[in-house]
């Protein structure tokens, strides 16, 4: 069996995890990536625990990449950059969109030099209108496209954050179907493509409760889930309280306290009460597994993500793993998603340090030999992090 990218060439200028994310499934699935990073480092290096000289989240989104530490402020760096277009299938950014055309390395630059380069270019409002230059990470789009407002008016809670970058993912997995899209369109036309990928657009596109909104429609749809208590723990029930208490009175025996003569709000206080009463008395999970069963209502238990690992599907199915931690043990990862009949696919490796394979990449891509690198690092063109990679 062979990874179905296997051969494909990626080039990851990006940073933080809308771009990174791209890149990293990009190589679970076999391409090789470099990602091409600044001397400053990409500011994930500053976050999560750090083993083996490696941050936990910059580890999560960058693992089973190769790595070369390229400052494009110096002179001859875009010209080296230039040379690695014109072996790359694939290239990745994520800066604001006039950022690399300040650069000197512009889709419309280095479409000349290499034709079937595909480029995917990330931000948060897009590459033409009056915010192209606003910049943006996950938390504004959040806000900008309501999810906050909704979030909060149907918890009746304050404004909050989400406590993931939806945004952020949601324009890496779009820009990741735009770019395989366009390596089939390759294979018909010889020419690649620029993809541009706004985290407005691809949030709002995968925004299923929009169209509520949109159409003043909130009171056609179903009523939210609640999480009930039960002996399992916390437990959320994935249907609608109507359905679930005409299941209760005529299937489990719960019998209905309220009259006629009651208020709506009032009857829906007492009939939740007793469903309440109900959970709790179930005298442990298998049985509260088999009224489940019997009312054919989806559950999941609320868990502390710490405990994830415990999850029998996410333990069954091998979705976090344990890879090589670079300081002579394994740490946990999260496993890319896909499952192929007849092919590979998977986390290749741990993640790189900064510059630690600009000789090999160099070598592999450009045919270069040693004195041109260590020409290039006297130049400052090329930079790695000595204290890591002279330590082993």
């Amino acid at each position: 069996m062979d990874y179905p990218l296997s051969g494909l060439k990626v080039l990851d200028f990006s940073r933080v995890l809308s771009g990174p994310f791209a890149g990293r499934m990009l190589s679970d699935l076999g391409a090789e990536v470099v990602k091409v990073e600044p001397p400053e480092g990409d500011v994930t290096r500053h976050w999560g625990r750090v083993i083996g000289g490696v941050p936990g989240y910059y580890h999560q989104q960058n693992a089973g990449k190769r790595n070369i530490c390229l400052d494009l402020r110096a002179e001859g760096a875009v010209q080296l950059v230039c040379d690695l277009v014109a072996q790359a299938d694939i290239l990745i950014e994520n800066y604001r969109p006039d950022v690399m055309q300040r650069l000197g390395i512009s889709y419309e630059t280095l479409k000349v030099i290499n034709p079937r380069l595909i480029m995917l270019s990330i931000s948060g409002f897009g590459h033409q209108g009056a915010e192209l230059r606003r910049p943006a990470y996950a938390p504004v789009v959040h806000a900008e496209i309501g999810l906050l407002h909704r979030h909060a008016e149907r918890n009746a809670a304050p404004y909050s954050d989400l406590p993931l970058s939806v945004a952020d993912t949601n324009a890496s997995l779009h820009g990741l179907v735009g770019v395989l899209a366009a390596v089939i369109l390759r294979e018909r036309t010889g020419l690649g493509q620029h993809i541009d990928i706004a985290m407005v657009d691809a949030t709002t596109a995968t925004d299923d409760q929009l169209q509520y909104d949109l159409e003043d429609s909130h009171d056609t749809a179903p009523l939210p889930n609640a999480v009930w208590d039960s002996p399992l723990g916390p437990v959320l029930l994935s249907t609608d309280f109507r359905l679930l208490w005409k299941l209760l009175t005529s299937s489990q025996g719960v019998v209905d306290p309220t009259t006629a003569n009651m208020a709506l709000a009032e009857k829906i206080a007492l009939r939740k009460q007793v469903a309440q009463a109900f959970f709790r008395e179930l005298t442990d999970g298998e049985h509260f597994s088999r009224v489940m069963r019997e009312m054919n209502i989806a559950w999941g238990l609320v868990r502390d993500p710490a405990d994830i690992q415990d999850q029998t599907s996410i333990h069954e199915r091998g979705s976090i793993v344990q890879i090589d931690d670079r300081a002579g043990g394994t740490r946990p990862i999260t496993q890319s998603p896909y499952r192929f009949s007849a092919a590979k696919s998977g986390v290749r490796g741990p993640a790189p340090h900064r510059g630690e394979h600009n000789q090999a990449v160099l070598a592999d891509w450009l045919a270069m030999d040693a004195s041109d690198v260590t020409d290039l690092l006297r130049r400052g063109v090329l930079q790695f992090d000595a204290a890591l990679l002279d330590a082993q």
